[in-house]
C-alpha cells in the first residue's frame, strides 16, 4: 500500500511546484501591467500640466498685444483636439497611440509658431506674468521627455517579460504594448510662417 504513495506524493508535489510557479509569472506580469498604467498615467498628467499652461499663456498674450487671432485660434483648437484623445493603457493600441502623438504634436506646433511670433510684440516679451509662463512650458516639456521615456521604459520590461519563454506560456491574456514614439517629421525643425 506504500509503494502507491510516493509517486502519488511526487506528482502532487510537481503539481503543486507548477501552479506556485504560474501564479508567480502571473503576478509578477500585473505588476508590470500596472508599472505601464501608472506610467502612461504620469505621461497624461505631463501633458494636462501643458494644456493647463497654454490657457494662461493664450489669456496673457491675448491681454498683453493685439495678437493675430489666427495663431491663437490655431492653438486653442490644437489644444482642444489634444485632450479629446483619450487611451486606456491596458488596452492600448499603436494606433490609438500614434493618434495620441499626432493631437500632441499638433499643440508642440501651435505653440512654436505662438511663441516665434511673440518675438514681434516687445511689450509682450518684457511682461512678467508672460516670461514665468513660457519658463513653465519650457520645464513642462522637459516633463513631458521624461515621462515619455520612463513610460517606454515601463513598456521594455512589460515586454520582455510578458513575450519571453515559458512565460507566454501562461501569459495568453498578456499582450504586447506599443512604445511612445516621435510624431513623423519630429526629427526636422518646426517651420514657422507669418
Amino acid at each position: 500500500m506504500k509503494k502507491w504513495l510516493i509517486p502519488v506524493g511526487i506528482i502532487v508535489a510537481l503539481i503543486a511546484i507548477i501552479a506556485f510557479w504560474s501564479i508567480g509569472i502571473k503576478n509578477t506580469a500585473l505588476q508590470h501591467s500596472q508599472a505601464v498604467n501608472k506610467e502612461w498615467g504620469n505621461v497624461q498628467t505631463a501633458y494636462q500640466r501643458r494644456n493647463d499652461l497654454i490657457g494662461n499663456l493664450v489669456n496673457t498674450v491675448k491681454g498683453a498685444a493685439d495678437f493675430e487671432k489666427g495663431t491663437l485660434t490655431a492653438v486653442i483648437e490644437a489644444r482642444a483636439k489634444a485632450t479629446s484623445v483619450t487611451i486606456d493603457p491596458s488596452n492600448v493600441t499603436p494606433e490609438q497611440l500614434k493618434e495620441f502623438n499626432q493631437a500632441q504634436s499638433g499643440v508642440s506646433s501651435s505653440l512654436s509658431r505662438l511663441l516665434v511670433s511673440v518675438e514681434q510684440y516687445p511689450t509682450l516679451k518684457a511682461n512678467e506674468n508672460f516670461l514665468k509662463l513660457q519658463d513653465e512650458l519650457a520645464s513642462t516639456e522637459n516633463q513631458i521627455l521624461t515621462a515619455r521615456t520612463r513610460f517606454n521604459e515601463s513598456v521594455q520590461v512589460y515586454n520582455g517579460y510578458v513575450l519571453k519563454i515559458p512565460n507566454n506560456w501562461f501569459l495568453s491574456e498578456y499582450k504586447e504594448k506599443p512604445y511612445f514614439e516621435a510624431s513623423t517629421g519630429a526629427d526636422k525643425p518646426v517651420e514657422v510662417k507669418f
